[in-house]
């Protein structure tokens, strides 16, 4: 079902189980298919496949979902799979997230809202990516890994472990380099919060201090600071371990 002002393009090709939402346009060459719903006012350029069956060999066929909000814009030659039944059965993109050329998103990958993946960022299956991440271009992710909000990679990064928020991530493998604190100056933050998050940065990466007293002692200052509460919760619920 698509909305009454819908542009689709030549030769672009939309399934029966897909709905699309008002002021959407779709370029040529797109193919969009499966149980796939797209919110309003998104710009789907040439040549993107979106729905598609993922690429698991334990997929049987079951009906999962491919679900995007509002506002995105996906460039050329994007590749978006549906979810599986061994996780949520959707994979989901937020909204306001500017994804560029042949950004592939496996199932069930969960990615936030006002993201920036650049040109070729690869994510394999149950990836998550917190809000105002940013991957450049060619940054390649391990299946289950945690991307935190504000967060930012190098161009080639390659990522096997969590990269936990305002970290800025670069190499192969990946390896931390201080915070992002001209992306955080850009979304407003205060001067004393970026500090306090310089601060935690220390206390995590810099102080000699064990992950578990890490944890221990960010927990204390993230009492006089909010933004820290937002990297407490992050390495509460990491499974895989974070870049170190």
């Amino acid at each position: 079902m698509l909305a009454p002002d819908v542009s689709v393009g030549p030769y672009s090709v939309i399934g029966e189980h897909v709905e699309i939402g008002s002021g959407t346009t779709i370029g040529p060459h797109v193919v969009i298919t499966g149980h796939t719903r797209i919110g309003s006012d998104n710009r789907i350029f040439q040549f993107s496949s979106l729905g598609e069956m993922p690429q698991d060999k334990k997929y049987q066929g079951e009906e999962t979902l491919l679900e995007i909000g509002d506002r995105n814009v996906i460039r050329e030659f994007c590749t978006f799979n549906r979810g599986t039944s061994q996780d949520v059965g959707v994979t989901r993109v937020g909204n306001d997230n500017w994804i560029m050329a042949y950004v592939h998103l496996a199932h069930d990958c969960q990615v936030g809202n006002n993201t920036i993946f650049a040109n070729n960022a690869q994510l394999a299956g149950h990836v998550h990516v917190g809000d105002y991440a940013i991957l450049g271009g060619f940054t390649v992710v391990h299946q289950f890994c945690h991307i935190g909000g504000h967060s930012i990679t190098g161009m080639g990064t390659i990522l096997f472990k969590d990269v936990p928020p305002y970290v800025t991530a670069a190499g192969h493998e990946a390896k931390p380099h201080g915070i992002n604190s001209e992306g955080l100056k850009r979304r407003g933050l205060s001067n004393d919060s970026i500090m306090e998050i310089k601060r935690a940065y220390k206390t995590l990466y810099k102080s000699g201090l064990t992950l578990e007293e890490a944890k221990q002692a960010l927990s204390k200052q993230s009492q006089s600071c909010p933004e820290i509460r937002l990297l407490t919760d992050f390495l509460a619920h990491s499974m895989r371990g974070i870049i170190r």
